[in-house]
């Protein structure tokens, strides 16, 4: 087998292995929480919303969506991935929201399983969607056409980077080596047409870094803050590692990440994407007020669409935006601009 033989299978099982693990496997912080359940709801009792009149709608990049949510980035390249991502595709188009590619790093390799990324627009024909590649290819781009090519492959309304240092440092056969990264975003930046948006994978983007990916031209950060899957730990599980190693639960709660990059909009216009943990309507509502403009999730959602089905996973999204809607009514909120001006208690001034 020669080294593009190797180095595409080894692409394709790795995600495999990582859809099996994320499914199967306890892969989450063991020992650290998004941060949510340290704040509690201003409740405001002279409330004079009417319930059945509040908005949940909300705009990403220019697009009215019916929920400020996003299905993250998950999975492609493999043939497993093709029926979940046409699956979670039905269900960001039927309920109007956007949705992720998982990285398209495969693509670039062979075509043997464009299929599996392809399908998310033909199921999804009305919704944004994003594009996704690695920050270690990105690092490595001689030109932009290959990004080009990924943006097409997808129809994408916005391409993603993912950031996964951690990732990379313990993967075995990573590339952790992000080299010249901000010379080429910048780049890449002037040379698409859509926006470019960048996420970590569940560390966390602190304020320092959200700073100079905005110098550089990024329109969109998405924080992916730790509480929810470890990716370190993904890799532990791959490696048959010891599971008592520190980067387990390496990265940045995801409500430190969303208050941090939050300071940055007095200065810059972006859109800030809160994901890492987030599991309900509650956690969804606290986000926004810290600062998000759009909150997103993916295990959740994919264990969901693929032990219950396309039918509940919808209804349990619509069930996490009712707790929204609940909560807008018990802050005074109609729509979701008044929501995101409502306040947040700590556990510490309350008791």
């Amino acid at each position: 087998m020669n080294y593009l033989e190797d180095k595409i299978n080894t692409t394709s099982e790795r995600k495999k292995d990582h859809i099996d693990l994320c499914l199967n496997e306890s892969v989450v912080f063991n020992n650290k929480t998004n941060g949510f359940d340290k704040y509690h709801f201003d409740h405001f009792a002279a409330t004079e919303i009417d319930y059945n009149e509040i908005d949940l709608s909300s705009k990403f990049f220019g697009k009215k969506i019916t929920y400020p949510f996003l299905i993250s980035c998950m999975t492609g390249g493999t043939d497993e991935a093709n029926a979940i991502n046409a699956n979670l595709a039905v269900i960001a188009n039927e309920i109007g929201i956007p949705i992720g590619v998982g990285s398209q790093r495969q693509a670039l390799e062979n075509s043997s399983f464009h299929k599996s990324y392809k399908v998310i627009r033909q199921n999804a024909k009305s919704v944004p969607v994003l594009g996704n590649i690695g920050a270690a290819q990105i690092s490595e781009l001689n030109h932009n056409d290959s990004i080009k090519f990924l943006i097409d492959l997808v129809e994408a309304d916005a391409m993603v980077i993912h950031l996964n240092a951690a990732q990379e440092v313990v993967q075995e056969k990573g590339e952790p080596n992000f080299k010249g990264l901000l010379k080429k975003i910048n780049k890449l930046t002037k040379e698409i047409s859509i926006p470019l948006i960048v996420k970590e994978v569940g560390a966390g983007i602190n304020k320092k870094s959200a700073k100079l990916l905005l110098d550089n031209g990024i329109r969109g950060i998405d924080v992916a803050g730790a509480g929810g899957t470890s990716w370190t730990a993904v890799e532990f599980k791959r490696n048959n590692s010891p599971n008592e190693n520190e980067l387990w639960n390496w990265g940045l709660p995801t409500t430190y990440c969303i208050k941090e990059v939050n300071k940055l909009k007095k200065k810059y216009y972006f859109t800030l994407i809160a994901s890492g943990g987030i599991t309900n309507g509650f956690e969804i509502a606290k986000a926004l007020i810290l600062g998000a403009d759009i909150t997103a999730s993916a295990r959740p959602i994919l264990i969901s669409v693929v032990n219950n089905g396309i039918e509940k996973t919808i209804n349990e999204i619509h069930y996490m935006f009712e707790n929204v809607k609940k909560v807008m009514y018990l802050n005074g909120a109609s729509n979701i601009k008044e929501l995101k001006k409502c306040r947040l208690i700590k556990t510490e001034d309350i008791y």
